[in-house]
């Protein structure tokens, strides 16, 4: 029995899209999903990688502008990642940003953490209650992989960042509507406040930023935090801005490192 009252889905090429009717927004939201074992009939499960995007982006800025599903295909080949379905849902598209955070009227959050996952668990065999969830992102959906990582320990198996916003407040330099969205904003914490709440349960982790990026020196902020607070992570700075240069790029480092945690 469906969790939902409409899901549509179609596919184009190797990508399917899902227009999903959110029980968290109260309203319609779009998902795009790469399926690497699209043609496999076995009910083998696959892990679930959430990639979430940034500012003014969709559902599809990861596989349009980032191209990490052309990435994946490679890595697979190769034989650096096993198979994994990746889902990349949009934000809510709420102004600029939702900032994947709950919202007085709608749950941002809650969209990614159940909803999304619902929906995979419907539409596609391979996810099953067994198969492990990474979650990642860019920019303002680094701050949100980073910080649902360690909110919801027990629900992922990794997490990472890219040019990580590493608190809500950051956002304010991106948005044209700031000042509307914190008066919606139900919680406006930072990566750390969860980090260290969970800090006994936390899985494995990493982010990294481009050194030349606008959100440097909030990177390795967040760094030297969690080596005050012997948080264990992963960090690691590479040459590149705040781009999809970069995180077209770098998005490779990250799957390796979830394929790692198999």
């Amino acid at each position: 029995m469906t969790k939902f009252f409409t899901t549509e889905l179609s596919s184009y090429e190797v990508l399917d899209f899902i227009t999903v009717k959110s029980n968290a927004l109260k309203k319609r939201a779009d998902i795009t999903i790469f399926n690497p074992a699209k043609n496999d009939i076995s009910d083998k499960s696959l892990p679930l990688v959430i990639l979430l995007h940034g500012v003014y982006g969709s559902h599809w800025a990861w596989s349009m502008k980032g191209k990490v599903h052309e990435t994946a295909q490679r890595l697979i080949k190769e034989g650096k990642i096993k198979p994994m379905l990746f889902v990349m849902p949009s934000d809510g598209l709420l102004g600029d940003g939702s900032g994947y955070v709950p919202h007085k009227t709608e749950n941002y959050e809650k969209w990614i953490v159940e909803d999304v996952i619902d929906v995979m668990k419907e539409q596609y065999t391979q996810i099953t209650d067994k198969s492990p969830i990474f979650i990642t992102g860019l920019s303002m959906g680094g701050y949100g992989a980073l910080r649902l990582g360690a909110k919801y320990p027990h629900l992922f198996k990794a997490f990472s960042g890219l040019s990580s916003i590493t608190h809500f407040e950051q956002l304010k330099q991106f948005v044209a509507d700031f000042e509307t969205i914190k008066n919606q904003a139900i919680e406006q914490d930072g990566v750390m406040d969860w980090m260290i709440k969970n800090k006994a349960n936390l899985p494995s982790f990493r982010f990294d930023c481009g050194s030349n990026d606008v959100l440097i020196e909030q990177n390795r902020k967040l760094h030297s935090e969690l080596l005050t607070h012997n948080i264990h992570h992963i960090y690691k700075e590479n040459p590149g801005e705040h781009s999809w240069e970069y995180w077209a790029e770098h998005i490779a480092e990250t799957l390796i490192f979830f394929d790692s945690q198999l």
